[in-house]
């Protein structure tokens, strides 16, 4: 399998940052708020979001922890390391999020990705309304 590119990152990110409700219209101030909450540089996810990203292991750690998905994915997103190289490592131990079933399943409409969550959610252990 290729490795994914800067370019298939940064759309693969901006659609995560729209989906979560970052706004990335020129005065949106999503990508401001998106780097104050992932602890990064404007400049720097503005770069990322070019294609002009950087591969810096901090930087894509402090990515997925603001978007709440495992570094794997992540790792694997920005090209760092192959689909194929992660190989068993990706999934050691919890759960995959809502997110990254939706992503898995090509669901990246965001009201897609709402409705999806909501099933998703409804359906958890101990939820009073889980059928």
């Amino acid at each position: 399998m290729k490795r994914r590119t800067p370019q298939d990152f940064a759309a693969w990110l901006h659609g995560r940052l729209v989906a979560k409700g970052y706004s990335l219209a020129l005065r949106g101030g999503g990508v401001s708020r998106f780097a104050e909450d992932a602890g990064v540089s404007k400049a720097t996810i503005s770069r990322v979001l070019r294609g002009e990203g950087s591969t810096d292991i901090a930087v894509l750690e402090k990515i997925a922890q603001a978007l709440g998905v495992r570094l794997g994915v992540i790792l694997v997103e920005a090209g760092v390391i192959d689909p194929d190289e992660l190989g068993g490592a990706q999934r050691p131990q919890g759960h995959m999020t809502a997110d990254e079933a939706a992503d898995g399943l090509g669901i990246t409409d965001p009201t897609g990705r709402q409705v999806f969550r909501g099933v998703v959610d409804s359906l958890k252990p101990g939820d009073p309304t889980a059928g």
